[in-house]
């Protein structure tokens, strides 16, 4: 008999609680890319759907990176370090150059991997803050969500940016030069007990059930899928131009045919697959008819119980349905689960 794997792994149940509870720390480096240039602001602008010309310094915006059918072929967090030079963070940053490459015409702008020369530590969760503060120089207290500072660790210059991955109120990513962050992770060992935080060791915990969660995406859950459909439009520069935009319009339009629903399963020791582990996802059926596939499902500890989410024909779906997946009962849900 299938067991679910989540529920039953009391390692797997204490590194995301700790998240939810005290703190977790972990390392994970997503790709950097480095773009700089005179118009570097302008070029992004026209890659990216929601604005970048209009950051600020030291502050960083989420954006879907959309292909000429408004498809996302990309979600990034660009950082805004100087005037003249972004930071792009993602996970494909490989296919982004290759994008970038192709749409780059006569911009003055230059782009490069910077990836190995940075790790990145995420600290995560209600005492976080408290966590960062007893590592930093300076204190942390006034930084702002979704900003970026220079700060200092044990005598390394480092930067400290308050966001995550996790769905947190509080929550920090230590960006380290990549050679010295054995000093960082010995640092967070040694203040982990005063806080009550756990080092996380076990990236579906990382990348699947604390972002699930919350609600937040993977892009492979995006694949396929354009930012209406997900629930992704808030803050489009409908007034800027970017790639996608006339596609992007015209279904904005007539109405996106698909969109993102939650939904929940009880019962424990279920077998339904999800998008995300490869392959279509799970056929979602409603009096015979397929409706949608199941993109994501995984284990919430939060809820204890298993979360997940559908891409669906719109309207096909209502919160508080209840619906089979592979025998299994299931019932439609908001996408935040904590």
């Amino acid at each position: 008999m299938y067991k679910n794997i989540y529920k039953y792994d009391e390692m797997k149940r204490s590194e995301h609680m700790a998240v939810r509870e005290t703190a977790g720390w972990y390392l994970w480096t997503h790709e950097l890319m480095e773009v700089k240039g005179v118009q570097a602001a302008e070029f992004l602008d026209r890659m990216c759907a929601n604005p970048i010309g209009n950051l600020a310094v030291g502050r960083e915006r989420y954006t879907t990176m959309l292909d000429e059918n408004a498809q996302i072929i990309d979600d990034v967090v660009v950082f805004r370090m100087e005037e003249n030079l972004f930071w792009v963070s993602s996970l494909f940053v490989n296919a982004m150059k290759f994008w970038f490459d192709q749409h780059k015409g006569s911009f003055q702008v230059e782009y490069e991997n910077i990836t190995p020369k940075w790790h990145m530590f995420a600290v995560q969760g209600p005492r976080s803050k408290e966590m960062v503060n007893a590592m930093t120089k300076e204190p942390v207290d006034d930084q702002k969500f979704f900003s970026i500072r220079d700060n200092e660790i044990a005598g390394l210059s480092v930067k400290i940016n308050r966001a995550g991955f996790t769905g947190e109120k509080l929550g920090y990513e230590i960006y380290v030069e990549a050679e010295k962050a054995d000093v960082i992770e010995e640092k967070l060992k040694e203040v982990s007990g005063q806080f009550g935080a756990k080092q996380v060791t076990e990236f579906q915990i990382m990348a699947w059930t604390l972002p699930t969660e919350a609600g937040f995406y993977y892009m492979r859950d995006l694949r396929h899928t354009n930012p209406l459909e997900v629930g992704l439009d808030r803050g489009i520069g409908w007034d800027k131009e970017f790639i996608g935009k006339e596609a992007l319009l015209k279904i904005k339009e007539a109405g996106p045919e698909r969109e993102m629903v939650g939904f929940t399963v009880e019962e424990a020791d279920i077998h339904i697959n999800g998008k995300h582990l490869g392959g279509p996802g799970e056929a979602v059926y409603v009096d015979g008819e397929e409706v949608g596939r199941v993109s994501k499902i995984v284990y919430g500890y939060v809820r204890d119980t298993n979360i997940g989410y559908i891409l669906a024909k719109r309207g096909a779906l209502k919160i508080g349905d209840h619906i089979m997946i592979h025998g299994h009962e299931a019932v439609i849900t908001e996408k935040d689960f904590r």
